[in-house]
């Protein structure tokens, strides 16, 4: 075992199903230094998925409970660790780095750190992006589904709202990352979405604006104006955030786009289609579709391969020649059930044995 508590905690990130890869420059464990001090880093080496109280983690590895509650509750604060509750009360547990970590430091991001994830980004984050199953999945805009099919309430944005009890917001880290190095997009940063079964989960929040319902779906409706596509979890069942993407700034989506990533993302269910009679190939809806599926002729063609079924497309066409339809199921994973189901298939995939960290 290595005396760097950085290469301790990046071992133990990468032995998550979401994956931490190293680069042959070390450049994560600078990040790792820029986010915790020596004893959090090693302090956080030691943890599980699976939460545990101070007094159970202490029992584990030693310690007095009262002070490493302490210490938890301060990782927890700056967005370093996950904490919720247990059958034995208030747990804390290892939170993956994307999606969990970073996405959190969107109040802390300096440039410095951002150039730092920007050339981790492009010397090591492929490999798990190309993972499957993906680490997101597409959840079409609210205006483009036709709720005369039979739709599950998990494939609709409207469905995982109305499942959910408290609503917050931050700003996106990818988008505020480009802003930092000068490279802004020019979509809202204030659109990145976490949920919670329990009411009022975000009112002490140093990290997180709550936001009333109402609020929300007006934050769904302005990302959706700005053309950005909504992505969630990769399982149908609790479902924790959403994240409003575009492809010049999103960290996922820019994995198709600048690493060359097939299925950096999860399709939808739904498929475009485009009724020639009415196409007039005005080309409004190639501008913005974010997967590049769109190619004007005589009429639009959609690649069914590229197209993920976000329905960002709809809206701006003024011929309403567009809609979404179910996909053929040949064309189509259904997303694992849970995210214990999710976790466990992405460790399959990637060889790793899950009883290390649970």
């Amino acid at each position: 075992m290595s005396e760097n508590p950085y290469q301790r905690l990046a071992d133990r990130l990468d032995a998550l199903p979401n994956g931490f890869p190293s680069s042959e420059t070390g450049i994560e464990l600078r990040m790792l230094e820029a986010l915790y001090t020596p004893e959090q880093a090693d302090l956080a080496s030691k943890l599980r998925l699976t939460k545990e109280t101070p007094q159970e983690l202490a029992e584990r590895i030693g310690g007095e409970p009262r002070e490493l509650r302490l210490r938890l509750k301060e990782m927890t604060r700056h967005g370093l660790i996950a904490a919720g509750r247990t059958p034995t009360g208030l747990g804390y547990g290892l939170l993956p780095f994307v999606v969990g970590v970073w996405e959190m430091q969107a109040n802390v991001l300096t440039a410095e750190l951002a150039e730092l994830f920007e050339t981790y980004f492009h010397e090591a984050f492929g490999p798990a992006l190309a993972m499957d199953p993906p680490v997101h999945r597409v959840i079409p805009v609210g205006e483009s589904v036709d709720y005369s099919m039979e739709i599950s309430p998990t494939e609709t944005i409207m469905g995982i709202i109305d499942r959910s009890q408290s609503f917050g917001v931050m700003d996106c880290i990818c988008r505020k990352e480009l802003e930092l190095l000068g490279k802004p997009c020019g979509h809202p940063l204030d659109v990145c979405m976490t949920l919670s079964p329990v009411p009022g989960a975000y009112d002490q929040s140093k990290n997180v604006k709550a936001l009333t319902r109402k609020e929300a779906i007006a934050t769904l409706k302005r990302a959706a104006d700005a053309g950005l596509v909504h992505t969630v979890t990769n399982n149908l069942e609790g479902v924790t955030y959403i994240c409003n993407c575009c492809s010049c700034g999103c960290g996922i989506l820019r994995g198709m786009s600048e690493l060359g990533v097939a299925n950096v993302v999860a399709r939808s269910r739904f498929v475009n289609r485009v009724d020639g009679d009415l196409c007039i190939a005005c080309g409004l809806c190639a501008d913005v579709c974010p997967f590049g599926a769109l190619e004007i002729a005589d009429v639009c063609q959609v690649d069914t391969q590229r197209c993920a079924g976000c329905g960002v497309c709809l809206p701006v066409c003024p011929q309403e020649a567009l809609s979404l339809i179910d996909r053929p199921e040949c064309e189509w994973t259904p997303p694992p059930e849970t995210m214990d189901d999710w976790m466990r298939l992405r460790a399959e995939r990637r060889g790793i044995d899950m009883s290390k960290v649970l």
